[in-house]
Formats: C-alpha cells, structure tokens, sequence
C-alpha cells in the first residue's frame, strides 16, 4: 500500500514539473493538471480492496438515508466548525464513501493479512493482564491511525457523527476481514449507550478516549447468569467516604474484557434478587481493581479476547439511575450489539461466498470446473441470496435504528413536534421488531454459509491450510452471543403473535409499485404466501396453549423473516438488478419451500404432539 501512494505521489510530482517547465500560461496548466490528476484518481490506488463490494455501497441510497442525514446534521450546522462536516445530502455521502474507502484498505492491506497470524496466537495471560496477540496491535494501530474510532459520536467530542447504518457497513468491511477483530473494533459502540444515559461530564471524560481509540467492554454475564440476566450478583456498594461505587464479583465470558472502559451490570439494592435491583456502571481500567483471572480457549475468533474478571473494591461511577441498568440501559446495549453481530455475520457470510466462489472456479473434477457442476452451483447460488437478502434486512433495521435515535438525540436539544413523536414511536417500533430478525437470521446464514463454503472445498476445506474452516469456526458463536437464535426468536414472537410484522408485511407488499415485469412477478409468487403465512399463524394461536405455541414459534419467526426478506430483496433487484436480480429469484424459491413446509409442518400439529418431543425423563426443578 505505501508503495502505491508513493507511486502516486511520485506522478503527482512529475505532472507538476512538467507542467511548470512546458506550460507557462497558467491557465493551460491548469487544465491539463485537472486533467491528469482527475485520472491518477480514477485509478484505483486501493486495487487490492477486495472486501468493498458494490452490493454495499449500494444501501448508501437506502429509502430512509435522505431522511437520516437530515436528522444526523441537525441542519447541517457542524458544517460551520469542523472543516470536514458535510454541508449537504450530497457531501455527507461523499464523506461516508470516503470512510468506507479508508475502511476497506485497511482491511485488505492490513486486517486480512494478519488473520492468520492472529488465529493461531491469540491473546495470553500475563500476571493478571490480557495481552492480545501481537497483530492484533497492528490491526489496532492501523485502525486508530486511519480514525476509525469513536465514529458514530458527535463532532464535538472527536467523533465522525456516521449513523448507524454506515457504522454497520464499516463492521462488516472489517468482519469479512477478520470477524475475530471486528469483535474488538465494534464495541466501540458502547459509548452509544454512556452518551444516550451518561451525564454530560461523563461524556467530556470518556467518549474523547474511545475516539482516540482506547477500548470498550460490556461486562453483563456472570457463571450464573447468563441468558438470565436477572440474577447477576457482582456488588456494588457506595463508598460514602470517597464518594463513589465500589464493585466487587467476578464476570465471565467478557468480550475484550481487559478493555480500557467497561460499562457494568451489578446489583447495587442490597436484598433484591430481580432486575429492578440492578444499575449500570463506568469502570475505568486506569484505576485498578480488576483483573483478569482466565481467557477462555474457544472454537473460533482467536483473536477476541473473551475473559473471566475479578471486581475487588473496584472504584466505579453510576450511569444514569439506579434500579434501570436492566430494565432500560442493558436493552439498549443489547440492541445495538445485536445489530453489530447482524453486520458481522453479513461480513463473514461475503468472505465464506467469496472463498467458495473462487474454490469452485478453478477446482477440476472428471475434467471439468465445479462450478459447472449443478449440485454446485445450486448450492453457491442459496449462498449468494442470503447473503444479499440478508444484508438487505441488515440495513432496513439499522436504518430504523438511525431515524429514532436521531430523533431521541435531538430531543435532548429541544421538544419534538408532534409529527416528530410520531416518527420516533413509529421508527422506533420497527427497530424493535426487526432486531431480532437481522440478528438471528444473519447468524443463521453465516453458520450455514460457512458450512457450505467447507463443502464446496470438499476434503480441502478441512484441512487447516484453508480460510473456509476459519470461517466455519468463527461463525458458530454469532448465532449463540448476544443473545441465542432461540432468544431472538422469543424477542420478535409478540410482534408475530398479535399482528404487527402481518401488517408490516402488508405494507411492505403495498410499497411495491411499479416495478419491471421480472420483479412484478417475483412480487405476486410471495402475495401468494402471505395468507398461508397468515393461516399458519392464526392455526398456531388458535390451538390455545402456550407450550404448544412457543413450541412452533421458531417455525413461525423463520417465516415471517423469509417473507420480509423476499420482498427486500425484491425492492432492490427492482432498483439494481445487475446487482440483485439473480438472488431474488433465488431466494423467492427458497421461500416458497421454506413458508410452504413450515406451514404444512403447523397445521397438522397437535397439542398431543407435544408428548412425543419431551425427553423420556422428566427434568428435576432446581
């Protein structure tokens, strides 16, 4: 890479000399400079950026991005005191392009190289500290130098104020690179929650550091809580002689949890057993107190640090109130982490195509290329269209995320009017329910498109030798952190159960006007699942026991999430067919077997069928 930039450079100079000795009208010169330099530019210096993909710069125009920068600029005011501020729709994009540019030359020349290196080191354990492994701290370096940090905060405090959607494009640049880092990089967006409930003096204090690249953890689960939150018990006690909390407990499973700024579940009202006994803390690792007692040895992503901690007396500061670090703080936390870990199964799902793609296209069997062979091809095809249909549902929820957030921002500054209160609840309703669907489904998709890379390879694929095996590890823990596939389906079942993601769905189908007669037609096959969906639906209600509903529920979700997929992607094969019209029509078949045998699999369901699932022995109640 730097030899690229002094071969440009070095044409830059001799245009200049050149320029200077041959054409003493200035005005010639200038011509002829804009010129040459206008080609320098075109070619691209970033030749090897091959994690950019057009499928993402695509999402740039999403519907909603007009809309998000409007709200994001807040009238474009920072434009009159920060040189690099966008002055309008059409510099903010050019700005974001710009990032992504940075953000995937990074990851080719850099991230993805190290990889490897990274995978078989892995951090280690040393007198109580995590040490990452030692590409890990040039992934670090490269990635503070090319300002990647604290992005999505305010100008004022260092950051780039990018919305939610492009922060999701970044992660999954930086995750088709190396999934295990992107790990690291991404909690950075912790300080989203210190800014949303933090007091301003707070803000001033730590978002400036994760802008300069100090890192972030959230130290939530404990050995006995896990998925069941509720019953965290690190204790937090106030210190009434030096004004502040102190934490004392032990964590476990702790992404990156030797991080420079942690946010802390604890139990800070004495005799509470609940979550209405539990606040949100700030430690700083500066002042000591903690330490990490093991890294676990995992399965897969090497090289993101997951730690068990010690809390002795550790000093801590109360964000936002008491009693609401569950109930409210967490729930936010959570949100934004399971967006992050949709755009790193996106990102891994690329990179698991792009190694299958490239396998099957030179591999030779019975004197023909693989990709010939249709048992092959079927089989990269279904890869490709949930990685697009996917990605797709990844950026419509981020870019709900982004109008509410927004508009919850701006309340801080002044009162909304009442349409704006009605956009935020409206936005923010969408968020919540489509979350879960981005998460579990983009989780889902990397698990089986990593597999599926693994086969094209055949015996190849395990050998060790080969990216695709890495890429099956490290996606196995995306559909269980953050919250369990099972979890995402009970977070999205109330917005199936009473009707909302029907109704979306409606007005989804209803959106779709116009269109060329290739994307009509796929449009009028999914009209046609809809009142199966809705049957299977009303059937599974109807049986009224709530076993034997949570028991179809995940039949119920994968549904619902099929649909909303198939009519995304045809919303975009409709604007960009070079770019989408072949997964559409894919993943419109995929839907129709899917929809069509889960609706069967409901309606002949019983409640007596229920007996036949259970394990022989009963299980005792602890």
């Amino acid at each position: 890479m730097k030899a690229k930039i002094k071969l440009f450079l070095d044409a830059i100079a001799a245009i200049l000399n050149v320029g200077v000795a041959c054409f003493p009208d200035n005005s010639i010169f200038l011509r002829i400079m804009g010129a040459s330099l206008a080609f320098l530019f075109s070619w691209n210096i970033y030749d090897d950026y091959k994690e950019f993909h057009p499928e993402i710069g695509f999402y740039l125009n999403h519907p909603l991005m007009a809309r998000i920068v409007e709200l994001k600029e807040k009238g474009f005011a920072d434009a009159k005191e920060y040189d690099y501020a966008p002055v309008d729709l059409g510099d903010a994009i050019e700005n974001y392009k710009q990032i992504l540019d940075i953000t995937g030359d990074v990851a080719a020349n850099i991230i993805a190289p190290n990889s490897e290196d990274v995978d078989l080191e892995g951090p280690h354990l040393e007198n109580g500290r995590m040490i990452y492994a030692s590409k890990t701290f040039e992934n670090l370096d490269a990635t503070r130098k090319a300002g990647l940090w604290g992005v999505s905060m305010p100008r004022r405090y260092g950051g780039l104020n990018l919305p939610n959607a492009v922060f999701s494009m970044l992660s999954e640049v930086i995750s088709a690179a190396d999934a295990g880092f992107q790990n690291i990089w991404s909690l950075q967006s912790c300080i989203d929650t210190l800014y949303e409930f933090g007091s301003e003096e707070q803000r001033q204090k730590y978002i400036p550091r994760v802008c300069a690249g100090e890192g972030m953890s959230m130290d939530l689960t404990e050995p006995d809580a896990g998925s069941d939150l509720q019953r965290v018990m690190l204790k937090a006690t106030f210190d009434e002689k030096e004004n502040c909390w102190r934490l004392n407990g032990v964590k476990r499973f702790i992404t990156n949890g030797d991080s420079d700024i942690h946010l802390v579940l604890a139990r800070s009202e004495e005799g509470t057993k609940d979550g209405r006994g539990l606040s949100m803390f700030i430690y700083d690792k500066r002042n000591g107190g903690v330490n990490v007692r093991h890294i676990e040895h995992k399965l897969g992503i090497h090289g993101s640090p997951t730690c068990e901690l010690t809390y002795k007396n550790a000093k801590a500061e109360l964000c936002g109130s008491t009693r609401l670090g569950l109930i409210k703080y967490v729930m936010a936390l959570m949100n934004g982490a399971r967006l992050g870990i949709a755009a790193q199964s996106v990102g891994l799902s690329q990179e698991a195509y792009n190694e299958g793609l490239a396998y099957a296209k030179e591999r030779q069997q019975f004197g023909e290329k693989i990709i010939n062979f249709p048992a092959v091809y079927d089989m990269l095809a279904r890869m490709k269209a949930k990685l697009d249909a996917g990605r797709s549902l990844l950026y419509q929820t981020a870019c709900y995320v982004d109008v509410y957030k927004c508009l919850e921002d701006i309340e801080r500054d002044r009162k909304l009017t009442p349409e704006e209160k009605q956009e935020l609840k409206k936005y923010q309703r969408l968020a919540d329910a489509f979350t879960p669907l981005a998460k579990g489904m983009n989780s889902e998709y990397a698990n089986q498109n990593a597999y599926d890379a693994i086969s094209i390879h055949g015996g190849s694929g395990f050998i060790m030798e080969y990216k695709s095996q890495r890429l099956y590890r490290d996606a196995r823990i995306f559909s269980i952190y953050e919250g369990t596939t099972q979890l995402q389906v009970v977070a999205a079942i109330r917005y199936i159960s009473n009707g909302t993601m029907l109704n979306n769905i409606k007005d989804m189908i209803a959106g779709l006007e116009n269109l060329n007669p290739q994307t009509s037609v796929l449009k009028s096959r999914v009209e046609k699942l809809i009142p199966v969906y809705e049957e299977a639906l009303n059937y599974a209600k109807g049986l009224d026991n709530q076993d034997a509903f949570d028991f179809l529920a995940r039949r119920l979700y994968d549904m619902t999430c099929e649909i909303v997929m198939s009519l995304l992607i045809i919303r975009d094969a409709d604007k960009a067919p070079e770019l989408f019209l072949k997964s559409a029509n894919v993943y419109v078949r995929m839907a129709e077997e899917n929809v069509l045998g889960k609706a069967a699999y409901i309606k002949n369901f019983q409640v007596e069928d229920l007996e036949s699932f259970k394990a022989a022995e009963p299980v005792a109640e602890e």
